[in-house]
């Protein structure tokens, strides 16, 4: 189970392959300058709800995983995410969608990806 800590404030616990995911996308938009907000579904057992952060650049971020090794890395999740980000709404934390069959065996790391 991974972290995303927000400016010292809000953490937000999931899956290291998620996070591995959402690093890709926020690192790219915030690299370019892009301010954008962040949504997610809270937990049931965190009251449930959605949850927004306003994402902009100079806004302290620590990605912390706890597994040993870089997750795989999902194009088509990079591409959703992205779009999703570009959007009036913002960021959103969607489900992963299937990754096509010869994609597979991709980069390993989340920062050996050619999405931006």
């Amino acid at each position: 189970m991974g972290r995303l800590v927000y400016d010292s404030t809000t953490t937000i616990n999931m899956e290291d392959r998620t996070l591995a995911h959402l690093q890709i996308v926020i690192g790219a938009k915030l690299r370019r300058g892009e301010y954008f907000p962040f949504r997610w579904q809270a937990a049931e057992s965190l009251g449930g709800g959605i949850n927004s952060l306003w994402m902009a650049p100079g806004v302290s971020l620590h990605f912390k995983y706890f597994g040993s090794r870089p997750p795989h890395i999902n194009g088509a999740w990079i591409d959703v995410l992205a779009a999703s980000s570009n959007s009036d709404a913002g960021l959103q934390l969607v489900a992963e969608p299937a990754e096509p069959a010869e994609a597979r065996g991709g980069p390993e790391s989340p920062l050996a990806t050619d999405h931006e």
